[in-house]
């Protein structure tokens, strides 16, 4: 499957959703979009227990100090607030670190990232790059949360600063992966690019849709497009 044919071009000129719009198209995709996230979602987690017991266990060993996964609040569907789950890829204390690097921030727009950032463990860097650290957000999509495939939810203090056309953002449940997160070249994105593709998912959406980016996903994995 070539990248051109899986992943859109993020168009800048895309006009803004209409709400009910969305709601309303095609009910019967969302109510059987639900029932496949759950069979997926537990399917996975029963499957991947053991490697997920391993994980946790490494992380504790590699960086003692904190448990193995990481909590934290996220803006979903219509601005609903939930906790958000992740293993642990930086140090325990990485949250009270990140106001002595926001100078460093090689991101415009609401999100905060850097390259080789400091807070990140040994082991966090290989689950980071492999996109283990999300497994445990199959959590949050057995509970309803999030879905397998949406755009990816952002913390408070971003969404706090998103303009009318990144809130789109918000009109459908949030995902585990998305068109930006398949693109070999994702770190490199940009915000406005990364609201961009999302706002096209959100038109392009189906079963077919869907599935092209799970497949596409896999191969993220493999290859190592995490950071």
């Amino acid at each position: 499957m070539s990248e051109t044919s899986t992943i859109p071009q993020a168009d800048k000129d895309i006009p803004l959703l209409d709400r009910e719009t969305v709601l309303s198209k095609d009910k019967n995709y969302w109510r059987w979009r639900r029932v496949q996230d759950v069979l997926l979602s537990a399917g996975a987690l029963l499957v991947l227990w053991p490697v997920m017991l391993v994980v946790s266990l490494i992380i504790v060993i590699d960086s003692p100090g904190a448990g193995p996964i990481f909590s934290q609040t996220r803006i979903g569907r219509d601005g609903k607030a939930f906790k958000f789950y992740k293993f642990r890829s930086m140090r325990p204390n990485a949250e009270k670190e990140l106001k002595e690097l926001l100078p460093f921030n090689e991101m415009q727009g609401p999100t905060f990232k850097i390259k080789n950032d400091p807070r990140i463990t040994r082991f966090g860097r290989f689950i980071r790059r492999t996109s283990i650290d999300e497994l445990p957000q199959l959590w949050n999509v057995l509970k309803g949360e999030m879905s397998i495939v949406g755009p990816r939810p952002g913390l408070p203090r971003e969404v706090e600063q998103y303009d009318e056309y990144a809130m789109q953002r918000l009109l459908v449940t949030p995902g585990l992966t998305c068109y930006w997160q398949i693109r070999p070249n994702k770190n490199d994105l940009s915000f406005d690019e990364w609201v961009q593709l999302d706002v096209q998912y959100i038109k392009d959406r189906s079963f077919l849709t869907d599935w092209k980016i799970i497949f596409a996903t896999a191969g993220a994995v493999f290859g190592m497009f995490g950071e």
